[in-house]
Formats: structure tokens, sequence, C-alpha cells
């Protein structure tokens, strides 16, 4: 059975620079993700992003999708009908895999800002890093550094829909550079 990831970490208010407002979600690695070398399978990484990304977009204040606004109207249910509206595809993910991921009492840190907002679609970057809890004098070790294209598409008709001026403001102050893979082709 599936554990629900924590609520997102928000970092405090943005700030200039180069650096990234990032946002850390953490994620419970589960027995069932360890492959034979008692690990965690680079397929079960992937999963782990995912949800890690959906913590982040689905996860907003009083239940309405992170960084959308709740405009569009509500439910028969009283929820807000802007995540009814839409939908996001994953259209590209890369990942780079820097070090094996054991198992761990505490759950994953992982960080996410998005690298880039286009007209349709969204690049989250993310790092995988140990958990804080466990961390020693030389900081948190780095896992995994993935990027994950995300089209925003009308949830009836699959087509492509643009990123409401509302989303981008909410998601511009989490824009940074994109993630750095070493062994890019």
């Amino acid at each position: 059975r599936r554990r629900r990831p924590a609520a997102p970490r928000h970092p405090p208010p943005p700030h200039s620079g180069l650096s990234p407002v990032r946002t850390t979600v953490n994620v419970t690695v589960r027995w069932s993700d360890l492959d034979a070398y008692r690990h965690v399978n680079n397929v079960a990484l992937l999963q782990l992003l995912e949800e890690a990304r959906v913590a982040l977009f689905w996860h907003g204040e009083n239940g309405d999708v992170a960084g959308s606004s709740s405009s569009g109207g509500t439910g028969p249910n009283g929820e807000s009908t802007a995540a009814r509206d839409s939908a996001h595809f994953v259209v590209r993910q890369e990942i780079e895999y820097l070090g094996p991921v054991p198992y761990q009492r505490h759950p994953l840190d992982v960080q996410m800002w998005f690298s880039k907002l286009g007209g349709s679609s969204i690049e989250v970057a993310y790092e995988v890093r140990s958990p804080v809890e466990t961390a020693g004098d030389a900081g948190q070790q780095i896992y995994a550094r993935a990027a994950t294209t995300v089209v925003k598409v009308d949830a009836v008709t699959g087509r492509p829909v643009r990123i409401t001026a509302e989303e981008r403001a909410a998601w511009e102050p989490y824009l940074g550079e994109p993630v750095t893979f070493a062994h890019r082709r």
C-alpha cells in the first residue's frame, strides 16, 4: 500500500540571485521499492519523483491545485473545477543516478523547482537527497538529479492549454536554472 508523501515544505519568500527557490517534498522509501541489490530500483525512483511532483501540484492550500486559481468555479462536491478542467501529461523525463539509494527509516528529501515555464509546458527539476536527519558534517548526499517536462492539456480534448497568468505568477518564484547533467550526450 502506497503512503501519501508529506505535504511540501515551502521555502522562505523568494530572494534575488541565481539560485532557484526550491520546495522540498519528503518521500518515504518502501520495501517494495528495493531491488535484489538492496537499494531503490531505478524505475521505483522515477515513481518516487512522480509522488513528489503530485504532492507539489495537488496539495495546495485548501485542497486547491497548487499554483492554480479556483476561479474556475466549484464542482458538485464543492471541489475546485480547476483540477477537473485540465490535466498534466508527462512528455519527457531524464534522470541521472549519482549513487544507490538505500532503504532508510527517514524519508528522502526531494528538492524541486521549475527550470522552464513555456506556453503550455513546465519543466520540473529535481535533486533527490538523503534525509536531513542522517546528514553528517559533509551534508546531504545527492542520489539523483532529474528533469520532467509536463504539458498542461484540456481534460476533455487532450489538446495543450496555455498556462494561466495566475499559475505563472505562482510558479515564477520557483524558476531556476535547468539541471546540469554530467553525462549528457
